[in-house]
């Protein structure tokens, strides 16, 4: 955790979020300079998001994999350069947003399976005869259908 905050906030946030290489009292050149070195470090399939709240965090928002803004009133540039943007101070909603993003990566692998396993077994039916060209049309639509209604799932 690279934070401008005193040694001992930022050891009292670190130790609610469980995080256990913190540094403090850090300028955002010293926090850009840290995640560069970071970069270095990490492996080919990782990646490396960054939180940040103001105009100072903008290099390093820009420059991590993930730029995760919070806080609504964060400075315009800084949400518009983020990927996500958390619009309250509560950190739960990173936790969130990741557990949502991966279930909605999920549910889009499984629609795009489902529609072109069920386009292709239609196109191969439909090849040798037996199926005519309202089959192409009613699965076409009914694949549409049923893949809006999967991603209802999303909402729970």
């Amino acid at each position: 955790m690279f934070t401008g905050d005193s040694e001992s906030i930022a050891n009292e946030i670190a130790q609610k979020l469980k995080i256990d290489n913190v540094k403090s009292q850090m300028l955002p050149q010293d926090k850009f300079k840290e995640l560069e070195k970071l970069f270095l470090e990490k492996a080919q399939n990782e990646k490396i998001a960054f939180v940040g709240d103001g105009i100072n965090d903008l290099p390093s928002l820009t420059y991590a994999d993930v730029g995760i803004s919070m806080g609504s009133a964060g400075a315009a540039s800084a949400i518009e350069e983020s990927d996500m943007v958390i619009m309250n101070d509560n950190l739960d909603n990173i936790l969130k947003a990741i557990d949502i993003s991966k279930k909605t990566c999920r549910i889009v692998k499984e629609n795009l399976f489902f529609a072109i396993a069920v386009k292709l077994l239609v196109l191969i039916f439909s090849s040798i005869g037996l199926l005519g060209m309202a089959w192409a049309v009613f699965a076409d639509v009914g694949v549409t259908m049923l893949c809006i209604l999967n991603s209802f799932r999303l909402r729970k």
